[in-house]
């Protein structure tokens, strides 16, 4: 019997046999009175370990599963709030954050939480350095230094040192991210796996990282009982948990890609939230009595890269003339209607210094010219990576449309979520098609990503979009930085902007538009609504009548 299978006996015969529905194909069961469950595109899911999870999806995972020492406010996105920490201060030349825990935490282990699970954390996401250790490698923490630099001062006061005197406002909404969560020691460091010290890994064991891929080990309001990559997450209430106790028993995300299967299930009662709903499916419920809408604002922005490792891609003629062979008109009042507004700058509307400009539209002729002054008056060929969902592979296929009447073959290569990612990460792709959402509420998040690039050579660190991309930007990446000290609000503001219009201008990047998320849900539910960020798409206060 696989891990999978065992973990469905555990959930109890009935419950057991409707998980086991859900994850099949074409098969659907009522939901249980006990248990939300909810239709969702979850194939970007690689791993859910908060020190290696990147994407959208286990962001909303990690969110419900983990907690960290700080969240954002999801009410006033200006805010930082406690989570794990009671209090805290920041010395007065900026360097050094003293937390004080809450009393009497437990993880859903039962295990206590102490400062040293905190310093624990940080450590392994250091050592570790998957996709996400930047964020916290950016403040000077380094394997060698990380155990010094992030400690335990005693068993409810864990100490943060940074390296440079950053806006405070940026630090604390760093913490937010994902790779900020706190990890049961005792659990995770029984579960570390010994492994042998090379160039590429430093450390003699995986810091449980093999075991987090699909195992748990925090303390948030639910706990993971198991996933099954492109079938299920499941998701049971933390009897532990130090908060609001969550409404049901349980959650399980059912993987469903098609946002008319989504619907249709929705209609039928076979599931009790639809997530990646589609302009005219969302339209399609709106007049039913039994079902209600809802959306929210996302910092999530969608675009196109264009690899600069491709000779053509990398002509600054070609790179413009993508820009003007995009129909924005036509996705905006189509694709994206309903669940996205056009935006081309790579600050979504509601951060610091967010700009609105969109200068760009649809010509052939404009794009055409500078297809000539590239030498390429003919067009030439190219690969886009797509994953296989929408509204990216319509946005795909709009553009190769537009892109042929220039001279431009674009061959799209579909792919789940896991797939496209890996082959993007990799820096293997010519185009990929994608979207960035913060990793906390601040400008730098999407900033740095997408002006930053310390190192461009294939074996860089600090993976950023700009260096997937491929992007050589040195006096960028010094201004995205020197943003971070800038304590004056209005002068930091100024600097993104000036970012933006150059992202706009030279930038390898097509920005299409800003999300709207947007879900149907069954009228049986209270308590259900869309935070600013997917990790604020909370799932514990949900009930069902």
């Amino acid at each position: 019997m696989n891990a999978f299978n065992r973990s469905l006996r555990l959930l109890g015969t009935s419950a057991a046999l409707s998980v086991m529905m859900l994850s099949a194909p074409q098969a659907f069961a009522a939901t249980p009175a006990d248990t939300l469950v909810v239709g969702f595109a979850i194939d970007d899911i690689i791993s859910l370990d908060p020190g290696e999870a990147f994407e959208l999806s286990t962001a909303e995972v990690t969110a419900n599963t983990y907690e960290k020492l700080v969240t954002l406010d999801p009410n006033d996105t200006s805010k930082v709030v406690g989570q794990l920490a009671e209090s805290w201060k920041i010395s007065d030349d900026g360097l050094t954050y003293t937390f004080k825990l809450k009393p009497n935490l437990k993880f859903a282990s039962g295990n206590p939480i102490t400062a040293e699970d905190v310093a624990y954390s940080f450590e392994r996401a250091v050592k570790l350095d998957k996709s996400p250790a930047f964020l916290l490698t950016q403040f000077g923490l380094k394997g060698d230094n990380v155990a010094e630099k992030a400690k335990a001062a005693d068993a409810s006061t864990f100490v943060l040192t940074v390296d440079k005197p950053y806006a405070p406002s940026f630090v604390l909404n760093v913490l937010t991210a994902t790779v900020a969560s706190v990890v049961d020691k005792k659990v995770v460091a029984a579960k570390a796996k010994p492994v042998t010290v090379t160039a590429e890994a430093k450390w003699d064991n995986d810091f449980g990282n093999e075991f987090l891929k699909t195992g748990y080990a925090g303390s948030g309001p639910f706990k993971v009982l198991t996933w099954k990559a492109n079938e299920a997450v499941v998701l049971e209430a933390n009897p532990n948990f130090q908060g609001e106790k969550p409404k049901l028993k349980r959650v399980i995300y059912r993987y469903m890609k098609e946002s008319a299967s989504q619907r249709l299930a929705l209609e039928n009662g076979d599931i009790d939230i639809a997530r990646n709903l589609e302009p005219n499916d969302l339209k399609a419920i709106s007049s039913k009595s039994t079902l209600a809408q809802t959306s929210a604002p996302k910092g999530t922005v969608y675009y196109i890269g264009l690899n600069q490792k491709n000779p053509n891609l990398a002509k600054p003629e070609v790179v413009e003339a993508f820009k003007y062979l995009m129909d924005y008109d036509a996705i905006g009042a189509t694709l994206i209607n309903g669940i996205g507004k056009i935006h081309q700058t790579f600050l979504p509307e509601g951060q610091l210094g967010a700009s609105s400009e969109n200068p760009y539209k649809l010509d052939v002729a404009k794009a055409k010219e500078l297809l000539a002054k590239a030498g390429l008056k003919d067009g030439f060929k190219v690969t886009m990576d797509v994953r296989n969902t929408q509204p990216v592979t319509g946005i795909a296929e709009a553009y190769q449309q537009t892109l042929a009447q220039a001279g431009v073959k674009l061959e799209i290569i579909p792919g789940d979520g896991k797939q496209t990612l890996t082959k993007y990460r990799a820096r293997q792709h010519d185009m990929y098609i994608g979207q960035w959402g913060s990793d906390y509420f601040d400008p730098n998040s999407n900033a740095e990503t997408f002006t930053a690039n310390p190192d461009n050579s294939d074996a860089g660190k600090v993976k950023t979009l700009a260096w997937r991309n491929a992007w050589d930007v040195p006096e960028l990446t010094k201004q995205t930085q020197a943003a971070l000290l800038e304590k004056d609000s209005a002068k930091r503001a100024e600097i993104y902007q000036k970012l933006q219009k150059e992202v706009l201008a030279k930038g390898p990047f097509v920005i299409i538009f800003q999300q709207v998320e947007v879900a149907g849900y069954s009228a049986k539910l209270k308590g259900f609504k869309l935070g600013p960020s997917f990790d604020t798409n909370f799932v514990y206060n949900i009930s069902k009548e």
